[in-house]
């Protein structure tokens, strides 16, 4: 049964891949994932582009484990040389878009489930949710489901982690900031230059430490990524305005740190877009966890967001690919490493439910 749903895995890869499905435009690749389950006779249901289902003999008294990735794809990027949504093998690889972000992860899960999906006396019930707008971070995407399936107790999070299991994943915040000055004629005297103010700005958020340093995830890391200011050559801007890109590991909340950030740093004005998206973790005593190191998988901690951020419960990212092919020209994963991630994803499930 194994190799069948390996085979029929990657043929709905392909599929996938051949249909566009930018974030928010997912219509058609949810379709293909509704044809599987039907072809399973596997009831499922649909809210805009998530489409997702449980297992037959789901036990309210049991604990709910949740198997998520996502079908939506960012944009391509100038640098391809073949066709982004033609589904291409050479050499074991498959190319093309979403191929390894995270198509190679859906249908490992979705196949993990269906084998999983007649099973009685489980120690956990199984949902699936296959969602959408992942890479936009938008509001119809996992974190619209969270009140529509059932309560989760736990959740493997499929994104390309070369099957090893990363047990925590920093959060995100984007900060608007502005530095305030004197606007003037560029002709004549100023001693308060708002564009010139900022470079002590920008000394101090490139010198400041948060203190709580995280054993799996390291420091907070903190990044100023773009900064904009002027409209004319002769005239002197009355502010400037900055993006801070702050990554938050596990030992803040995110409201920890835009307090922190609104207290002390030097700006005229600082504010989050959003505190929503969070660090996310599984204690390394989880069952799941012991079962992946059983295996031989190593464990470490994810800088990159994925739907985990939207999660209250513990979660474990884990998925075939490798996350730094994630966004590139002439995207692919490896055939042998879907087939791994299929047989692996179960291997793990059997010792644990």
């Amino acid at each position: 049964m194994i190799e069948k749903l390996t085979t029929e895995a990657i043929a709905l890869l392909k599929q996938l891949i051949e249909t566009q499905s930018f974030s928010s435009e997912e219509d058609n690749t949810a379709a293909h994932i509704e044809n599987w389950f039907i072809r399973y006779h596997i009831p499922f249901q649909r809210n805009k582009n998530n489409v997702w289902a449980i297992n037959k003999h789901f036990d309210d008294k049991k604990p709910t484990l949740l198997l998520n990735s996502h079908h939506d794809t960012v944009k391509p990027n100038n640098g391809y040389t073949k066709d982004p949504l033609k589904a291409i093998v050479e050499d074991g690889k498959l190319y093309g878009l979403g191929s390894n972000d995270a198509g190679g992860c859906l249908v490992s899960l979705i196949a993990t489930f269906t084998y999983f999906y007649n099973k009685k006396d489980l120690n956990y019930n199984i949902v699936i949710v296959a969602s959408a707008e992942e890479e936009s971070s938008g509001p119809e995407g996992l974190n619209s489901m969270l009140s529509i399936i059932p309560n989760i107790d736990v959740a493997i999070v499929g994104e390309p982690t070369l099957m090893h299991l990363a047990i925590a994943e920093k959060g995100l915040i984007v900060f608007d900031a502005k530095v305030k000055g004197t606007a003037s004629h560029a002709a004549h005297p100023n001693t308060d230059n708002a564009i010139y103010n900022t470079i002590d700005v920008l000394k101090w958020f490139q010198n400041f430490k948060f203190e709580k340093t995280s054993d799996v995830l390291g420091d907070v890391k903190l990044t100023v990524t773009q900064i904009k200011a002027g409209k004319q050559h002769n005239a002197v801007p009355s502010e400037v305005d900055l993006v801070i890109d702050v990554r938050v590991n596990d030992k803040y909340s995110n409201q920890e740190i835009a307090d922190i950030l609104t207290k002390k740093s030097p700006c005229s004005s600082i504010k989050a877009r959003s505190l929503r998206l969070n660090s996310s973790s599984i204690p390394i005593h989880h069952d799941l966890v012991k079962a992946g190191i059983e295996l031989g998988r190593d464990t470490y901690g994810s800088p990159t967001l994925s739907d985990q951020s939207v999660l209250t419960c513990p979660s474990l990212k884990l998925g075939p690919g490798d996350s730094t092919r994630s966004h590139t020209a002439d995207e692919f994963i490896y055939l042998a490493e879907i087939e791994e991630g299929i047989t692996l994803y179960i291997e793990l499930l059997n010792k644990v439910l």
